[in-house]
């Protein structure tokens, strides 16, 4: 009888380092990339990965799934062990960059799915934006940073500018995040 439990929670392991497995080939190669470069990546054989995931489409949004998660996670997390709430909230938003960059060409892959779609993006909404509003409030309370911030306005800005960074070599998302959260600080 114990067996049982042990095998879910390998089974549960298995599939998480799967998920990072991809979201990481995602970043670096797209959601078109090949499936073995997920299963090299993963360590794991084609089948196994076909065999929990047997569309494209069911990779990508357990992919997507498990990034909001691990975001949603991550934020009390940073919090707890963050020197402050600002730095916190500054190592939050560059997980969330990563997951916009993983996230991207989603859309394209759930086309004719909208209610699929909608529905993904609820979960989002309903997951994260209560997790950067803690860390916003955290750093105001602090008084590190403004307190008229929105948790929505702030992922939506981050968002609009991730868009096109993987199509100009020119244009560093990144850095004008980063301009972004040092800009919500109080003078001193």
């Amino acid at each position: 009888m114990p067996a049982a439990p042990r095998k879910r929670a390998d089974a549960r392991r298995n599939e998480r380092t799967l998920l990072d497995a991809a979201a990481a080939v995602f970043v670096t190669s797209g959601v078109e990339a090949p499936v073995r470069d997920i299963a090299a990546r993963a360590g794991v054989g084609l089948a196994t990965i076909y065999r929990h995931f047997p569309t494209r489409a069911d990779l990508i949004i357990a992919v997507y799934r498990h990034q909001v998660e691990a975001c949603a996670e991550a934020g009390p997390a940073l919090l707890a062990s963050g020197a402050t709430p600002h730095a916190a909230l500054g190592r939050w938003i560059n997980l969330f960059v990563d997951f916009l960059v993983t996230k991207h060409g989603l859309a394209a892959v759930l086309q004719s799915d909208s209610a699929g779609f909608d529905t993904l993006h609820a979960y989002f909404l309903d997951r994260l934006v209560p997790v950067c509003a803690q860390l916003l409030d955290a750093a105001a309370v602090a008084g590190e940073i403004r307190s008229d911030i929105d948790a929505y306005e702030l992922m939506r800005g981050v968002g609009n500018l991730c868009i096109g960074a993987d199509s100009d070599p020119r244009y560093d998302a990144r850095r004008l995040v980063e301009l972004l959260i040092a800009g919500l600080r109080l003078p001193h």
